[in-house]
């Protein structure tokens, strides 16, 4: 199994750990590390005041952060029921322009596998901190 395989694998495994009673729109989400196996996934948690609400983009990125600190992420990958597959939110892709190069790969997938390959810089092509001249 090669890694983006591996990194969809923990993503829909994420998936199934979801807490959207609110929503009912379960969505996982794994980062490979560049030069490494470690892989980091998320879920996302809704909470009744919707604002407490956490994405699993962000829930993964956090959890890398909090054990090994600010490291090169090598791509994500993005697992919902829809079809087609759903992007992180622009909040989320706000939090990856802050870690990721614009050319960071994010995989949007459904539940049977891997559908799309976006770039950072696609779907977030002026993050806030990068605001041009």
């Amino acid at each position: 199994m090669d890694k983006l395989d591996m990194v969809f694998k923990k993503a829909l495994e994420a998936r199934n750990n979801a807490y959207a009673p609110y929503s009912g729109f379960k969505v996982g989400a794994a980062l490979a590390v560049k030069g490494m196996d470690r892989l980091f996934s998320g879920c996302n948690v809704e909470n009744a005041s919707y604002g407490g609400t956490i994405c699993a983009e962000r829930t993964a990125i956090v959890s890398s952060i909090a054990v090994l600190g600010k490291v090169d992420l090598e791509f994500c990958v993005v697992v919902t029921d829809s079809v087609p597959p759903s992007p992180p939110c622009a909040l989320c892709l706000q939090v990856f322009s802050e870690f990721c190069d614009p050319d960071f790969p994010i995989y949007l997938a459904t539940l049977k596998g891997i559908e799309k390959k976006f770039f950072l810089r696609d779907l977030l092509p002026v993050p806030f901190n990068k605001i041009p001249d």
